[in-house]
C-alpha cells in the first residue's frame, strides 16, 4: 500500500499543492490538528454548520469526520457532508468513544452508511464496536491493543471497501486482505489528549493527494 519513497513523494505533493482538509472534529483538538495539518504544508478549515457543510466540502479535497463531541445538529452536518462527497475526494472517519455509549456508536455505525468513506481511523476499541454490540471502550480511551481488532478491522474493510487504520503501541493499516504494522509509538503518547485525532487529520491530508 505505501512504502517509504511513497510517503516522501506524498508529503511533497502536500507541500506543494496545499490541499484544504474539510474537519468536522470536535472542540478539544481544533487548534492541534489545525496546526498539524499547517506543519505539513495542508490548509486545514473547522467549518461544522449545517447551512454551509455542502458548500465547504465542495471545495476540500479531503473530509475528516470525528464525533468526539456529539450534538445532533453536528451529527446532521456530518451525514450532510458525507452525502455531499460528489468530486469522489477521500472521507475519514474518526468514531472516537465509539463503544462507550449506545449514542456514540450508533453514530458511528450510521456515518457509516451514510455513504463512501474511504478511511477508517480509531484505537482497537473504536474499530471493534463498529462491528461488535459487545466491545466497550473507557470514555474515549481503548481498553483493546490494536492486536486485538485486527478481525474487526478486516470485516469493515471488506464491509465498506475501505482502509482501516488502528492505533495503538503498533500501528495497524488494513486494506482488504494486506495488513501492515508500524512501531512507532511511545508510552507517553496516551498522556497527551488528540493525538489520534491529530494522526486522522494528517491522514486526511495524505489521503487528498494520493487516493
Amino acid at each position: 500500500m505505501f512504502s517509504a519513497q511513497t510517503i516522501v513523494s506524498d508529503l511533497n505533493k502536500i507541500r506543494t499543492r496545499s490541499p484544504l482538509v474539510h474537519n468536522i472534529t470536535n472542540y478539544v483538538v481544533m487548534n492541534l490538528t489545525a496546526n498539524a495539518l499547517l506543519s505539513i504544508g495542508a490548509s486545514p478549515v473547522m467549518a461544522h454548520a449545517v447551512e454551509e457543510v455542502e458548500d465547504m466540502v465542495g471545495l476540500a479535497a479531503a473530509v475528516v469526520i470525528n464525533i468526539g463531541t456529539l450534538s445532533s445538529r453536528w451529527v446532521e452536518a456530518m451525514a450532510r457532508a458525507i452525502k455531499a462527497e460528489r468530486k469522489k475526494i477521500p472521507v475519514i472517519l474518526d468514531p472516537v468513544g465509539a463503544g462507550a455509549t449506545p449514542y456514540r456508536t450508533q453514530t458511528a455505525r450510521q456515518l457509516l452508511s451514510e455513504g463512501p468513506v474511504a478511511i477508517i481511523r480509531g484505537n482497537g476499541s473504536e474499530i471493534r464496536a463498529l462491528v461488535e454490540d459487545q466491545a466497550r471502550t473507557k470514555g474515549v480511551d481503548s481498553l483493546e491493543g490494536s492486536e486485538a481488532a485486527i478481525e474487526a478491522a478486516g470485516k469493515l474493510s471488506q464491509d465498506f471497501g475501505c482502509v482501516v487504520s488502528i492505533s495503538g503501541a503498533t500501528d495497524i493499516i488494513i486494506q482488504n486482505d494486506a495488513i501492515i504494522r508500524i512501531a512507532n509509538g511511545h508510552p507517553l503518547m496516551p498522556r497527551v489528549t488528540g493525538l489520534g485525532c491529530t494522526a486522522s487529520a494528517v491522514t486526511g491530508a495524505f489521503a487528498a493527494v494520493d487516493h
